[in-house]
């Protein structure tokens, strides 16, 4: 997977040179360590100056406050996450279109094990629903790049009821991965199985390419 860049979204001022690109990163690897750590309600600019080892002036020359922060993380969250499923649908041969939802599955569950502030913050939903994209749950942006990942591989009818059925998946396998999570620092598998086998049973019965 290539290395996430900083996105411009919620930024003050966009870095440009190295130094300065460098040091916003290391203010969202700090905000990641911290929202595991307190929590985004514990988490202060002031606490992550000093991790970051910024001064706090440093952070508010890229951002105007602390939601702006973790909204820049939740959008490197997103850029990783998509690039992992660009990654392996290039890749790999799927016998069959929701074999790719499972990989989609496996990614979201592998950052959950190996991507710091992850489980807590996902894709900044502790923060706002629609904290990617004004107009559309931030799962609804997930389940829309799905579909476009499956029509373009798979040759799928891109219709209506192929991604409100996504949409519904990904919802249900959101909350039953966060599930899994709180019954399981390292994730329950019983309950991570049982939701790859409830999705793929729900596309199964509800979809048909």
């Amino acid at each position: 997977m290539s290395t996430p860049t900083v996105t411009t979204g919620p930024l003050r001022r966009v870095p440009v040179q190295g130094r300065s690109v460098a040091r916003v990163q290391r203010m969202l690897d700090a905000c990641a360590e911290l929202v595991d750590e307190v929590g985004y309600e514990g988490l202060t600019t002031t606490l992550l100056a000093e991790r970051a080892e910024v001064a706090i002036g440093s952070v508010y020359q890229f951002f105007p406050d602390k939601r702006a922060i973790v909204q820049a993380l939740a959008m490197r969250n997103m850029d990783a996450y998509l690039q992992g499923l660009s990654d392996r649908f290039g890749s790999e041969t799927f016998a069959h279109w929701w074999d790719g939802v499972d990989a989609a599955i496996d990614i979201f569950i592998h950052m959950h094990r190996s991507v710091p502030g992850f489980r807590t913050l996902h894709f900044g939903d502790v923060v706002d629903l629609r904290l990617l994209d004004v107009e559309r749950d931030n799962n609804a942006v997930i389940a829309e790049r799905l579909a476009e990942l499956l029509v373009d591989q798979f040759q799928l009818m891109d219709r209506a009821r192929l991604r409100f059925s996504l949409e519904i998946s990904v919802e249900a396998a959101d909350a039953l991965i966060k599930l899994a999570f709180r019954r399981d620092q390292s994730g329950d598998e019983a309950v991570l199985t049982e939701a790859k086998a409830l999705i793929r049973e729900y596309l199964h019965r509800h979809v048909t390419n």
